[in-house]
């Protein structure tokens, strides 16, 4: 099971080290276990010198020497580890505070922080009447927050916002928030009259962008934050509204384009939603089987588990798919993996699975230190009875988010005659991946990395490369009207 995991710090109360356990000899062991037991280590330093890693290690040894807080000690560390590479690396602060007692800490120091926080009255129903009788369609109006991407966290925000222009700038102003963190009136962004926006974000921080543009009638976005317009009523734009439907989704979804082209959208790949994507493509199939073309659109779909997309491959099958294996580093501490699926109910593995698991423990157990393939051939080829008339052509749409499993799929999937693939160069995090973690000594942190490397290494990465689209979707064509573009593609 491939995971695309990325490394989240929230604001928390400052941890401070415990007796014997500062930054220094937290990144030592850090360093050791990853040295150790990480299945991409030696591959990086093959690549970029033994010289180039002991540098890295001085530079970072005088840095971390002068941290004293837990926080910051876990930054950077983590800083420490992309020198190996930017996916399937994590390290994160243990909090051992009751959540309880966390999140009241949080709560009030956020609520502390906006006590004295500018703010703007505003007689609300005359200000609703003032939007009544506008003409001019720009930033005024009545806001809810819509949910985004940040840090390949999909975050929601319950605000209502209203947005008023004052002089020579847009304010807005929170209307309705949930009471914790925000309260009536207080300042939650400003639009200058360059257009360069600052936005005021849950946890106290400010962020800045470059440009508030308006996307059709009722979506304001800057940078990754997206407002929707709720008043006063405009038309909506049908491929506009698909395209915030399509980010802001969790669940599959599926939608006819026009009658010759029919859309299956996957915002996730996580084994939790394998059931859905399997009960979406059955209730669809006899569709897509009908219909000329078919969009799968994966934007921002950052893995999961390679059984997730198993049901796709008949559809856009027309030729034996190779998929080129892994070989999982033996050690004491990543064996233990095989010892929790047995021993631990959370991972809901069966009698078979466990008996699987022990004997993938005993064989590991017994090349410790050495890459070890766990299937018979280090290539295997999928083949199915059937290659469907219809679709006939299948444009994948895909961005710089997709990693890991996505990644997997995307290298069978481009193996069919059927598929072009529509957009920018994804992530690339696939070629090592299997992610486990390490409690740090003082259980203070807790360590990610991967257990296994991919055999194309390498003759073929993916990591820091990515995989190409075979249409790029270039900044002229709004993120609104990809799926236009690939239909009109499609269909020419």
């Amino acid at each position: 099971m491939k995971q695309f995991l990325f490394l989240i710090i929230l604001p928390l109360p400052l941890a401070i080290f415990g007796q014997d356990c500062d930054c220094t000899s937290n990144f030592e062991w850090a360093k050791k276990t990853f040295e150790e037991n990480d299945a991409g280590f030696q591959f990086a330093i093959d690549n970029k010198g033994k010289m180039a890693y002991e540098q890295h290690n001085t530079l970072f040894k005088e840095k971390i020497s002068k941290i004293e807080n837990a926080d910051e000690c876990a930054k950077i560390i983590y800083e420490w580890l992309t020198f190996f590479r930017s996916g399937h690396i994590a390290i994160r602060s243990i909090d051992k505070k009751p959540s309880q007692q966390k999140e009241k800490q949080r709560n009030e120091g956020v609520i502390d922080g906006f006590k004295d926080w500018e703010r703007m009255d505003i007689d609300f129903p005359q200000f609703q009447d003032y939007l009544k009788g506008k003409i001019e369609n720009d930033f005024e109006g009545i806001w809810v927050s819509a949910p985004y991407q940040f840090e390949g966290t999909l975050v929601y925000e319950s605000y209502e916002i209203g947005i008023k222009k004052v002089g020579n700038e847009y304010i807005g102003f929170v209307i309705e928030a949930d009471g914790a963190n925000r309260t009536k009136g207080q300042i939650k962004l400003r639009i200058k009259k360059d257009l360069s926006a600052t936005y005021y974000m849950q946890d106290l921080s400010v962020k800045d962008f470059e440009s508030a543009i308006l996307l059709g009638n009722n979506y304001l976005e800057m940078g990754f934050i997206t407002l929707k317009r709720v008043f006063p009523e405009i038309d909506a734009e049908p491929q506009i509204e698909r395209y915030f439907h399509a980010i802001s989704v969790e669940d599959p979804y599926f939608e006819e384009i026009n009658s010759k082209t029919v859309l299956l959208g996957i915002p996730r790949f996580w084994g939790s939603k394998k059931s859905k994507i399997d009960s979406i493509i059955n209730a669809n199939k006899d569709k897509i089987l009908k219909t000329q073309n078919l969009i799968i659109d994966l934007r921002n779909n950052g893995g999961g588990s390679d059984f997730s997309f198993q049901g796709l491959l008949p559809i856009l099958y027309t030729n034996p798919i190779r998929t080129v294996g892994v070989e999982l580093l033996s050690t004491p501490l990543n064996n233990q993996r095989m010892l929790d699926f047995i021993n631990k109910d959370e991972y809901g593995f069966d009698e078979d699975g466990k008996k699987w698991a022990r004997e993938t423990y005993n064989k590991l157990s017994k090349e410790i230190g050495e890459f070890v393939m766990l299937d018979e051939y280090p290539v295997t080829k999928t083949t199915f009875d059937t290659i469907h008339k219809y679709p006939e052509n299948i444009g994948i749409i895909i961005n710089e988010n997709n990693g890991s499993t996505t990644e997997q799929f995307l290298l069978a999937a481009k193996q069919s005659k059927k598929v072009k693939l529509f957009g920018t160069t994804t992530a690339g995090v696939l070629d090592i991946s299997n992610m486990y973690s390490a409690k740090s000594p003082c259980e203070e942190f807790e360590l990610w990395y991967g257990l296994s490397k991919s055999m194309r290494i390498p003759e073929m990465t993916i990591d820091e490369k990515g995989i190409q689209p075979d249409y790029y979707i270039d900044k002229e064509i709004p993120k609104y009207g990809w799926i236009k573009y690939v239909s009109e593609i499609l269909n020419e």
